[in-house]
């Protein structure tokens, strides 16, 4: 099993994981590429194998008022190259989660256009990389704009309208409020589109009932058998926040912690069969810091799953 996190890392200061700076700028590709590079030799010196992008590595590549960002994917093919290559030979698994406002069943045509043209950027980048089937794109189903069944029934839609390449790399993740587990398998069993499981969010918004293995198993089964699957793991955070009054509130249980609480989590993955097999996104704020601890914890709790699921050590 790779452990990994999303896009930025804590434990070198001087690490960035893309061009940040607003258009006026000028910001690039060839500057986000240059940025990774480094990101890259920091992952494999700790033994973190598994990565998110930024979305925004290629800045602006798909705003629909600023066509001077739209062609830095063929003008950075080599770079894109290199940068691939770098990451397969550290073994490395790449992963873009697309913005919130990557909506395909929206009724908006202005919004709907920039999301597919933000999918057929992010698609391009994998390719250009040359990665594998398995460095996916992840985005939700969208809203319930007044009719669930309908909303769902126009992702599927959009999404067979989507080119072959594109639909090649995307995978569907069920969300905290709108759409479940079983919402997304239906959409898989309309458009074959694969299911990324995150045990927080079924957590949180469970209508069904199903039990959390059972849906982890289901979402595995829409994977191809030659390709490992992705899931997220985040627990909430539990301190005290504060409004801009200064009075205390409890945080919302969609609120990823800091560091993720080992305990729960070991529970989980000691339910699950002994076929299962994925990798682990860790979902928590601390990021790469939050990988290394809990490879830490993992190996004083609970060595049986260390030894189970090969977890590189810390």
């Amino acid at each position: 099993m790779r452990l990994g996190f999303p896009i930025k890392v804590y434990g070198r200061s001087n690490l960035r994981s893309h061009d940040g700076r607003r258009w006026q700028n000028n910001p690039h590709l060839s500057v986000s590429l240059a940025y990774v590079r480094d990101l890259f030799l920091y992952l494999d010196a700790q033994n973190i194998r598994m990565y998110r992008l930024s979305a925004d590595l290629a800045p602006y590549v798909a705003h629909p008022n600023l066509p001077q960002f739209h062609h830095q994917i063929d003008e950075c093919r080599r770079e894109l190259e290199a940068v691939g290559a770098l990451a397969r030979e550290l073994g490395i698994r790449l992963s873009f989660h697309a913005g919130a406002h990557v909506l395909l069943n929206t009724p908006e045509p202005r919004r709907l256009a920039r999301a597919q043209a933000t999918l057929q950027a992010l698609t391009s980048l994998l390719d250009a990389m040359g990665l594998d089937d398995e460095a996916v794109v992840v985005l939700h189903v969208g809203g319930h704009y007044h009719d669930r069944g309908e909303a769902l029934a126009l992702f599927a839609r959009r999404f067979e309208a989507l080119p072959a390449a594109v639909r090649a790399r995307l995978a569907l993740e069920h969300d905290d409020r709108r759409f479940g587990v079983e919402d997304c398998l239906w959409l898989h069993r309309q458009v074959g589109v694969r299911v990324v499981f995150d045990l927080l969010h079924h957590q949180l918004y469970n209508p069904t009932g199903i039990d959390e293995v059972e849906a982890l198993q289901r979402c595995l089964a829409t994977w191809p058998p030659q390709q490992t699957p992705k899931i997220h793991v985040s627990t909430p955070a539990t301190e005290m926040v504060r409004d801009r009054q200064g009075r205390p509130h409890p945080p919302r249980l969609n609120r990823h912690s800091h560091y993720v609480n080992p305990f729960p989590v070991i529970a989980f993955l000691r339910r699950l069969p002994e076929w299962c097999n994925f990798d682990m996104m860790l979902e928590a704020k601390a990021c790469d810091l939050a990988v290394i601890q809990f490879r830490r914890h993992l190996a004083a709790f609970a060595p049986d799953l260390v030894a189970r699921f090969q977890i590189c050590p810390a």
